[in-house]
């Protein structure tokens, strides 16, 4: 992994977490959200983003902040197929 890599990594999880904090308690956000914000460019190059957003929020699972969802549940980022959401943690 590069520096550049490890930047993208936590301007992922830093716009993750700012996302949510906009929304409401209980809102969701699409990884795409935190691509599309990340990127810098004007076409749809944010979708080279996807998976590292992805990762960026199973990093946050990890560290208690947000909880990864599918349906509306919450469900474990390594049993995760699909669309995703993610949330901020429920306590």
């Amino acid at each position: 992994m590069t520096g550049n890599d490890r930047q993208t990594d936590r301007r992922l999880e830093k716009t993750i977490l700012e996302l949510l904090e906009r929304r409401g308690p209980t809102a969701t956000i699409c990884p795409s959200d935190a691509a599309r914000a990340v990127y810098t460019g004007d076409d749809d190059g944010w979708r080279a983003l996807m998976e590292p957003a992805r990762r960026a929020a199973r990093r946050l699972v990890t560290a208690g902040e947000v909880e990864i969802t599918q349906g509306g549940r919450p469900i474990a980022p390594d049993k995760a197929r699909g669309p995703i959401r993610i949330r901020r943690r429920l306590h």
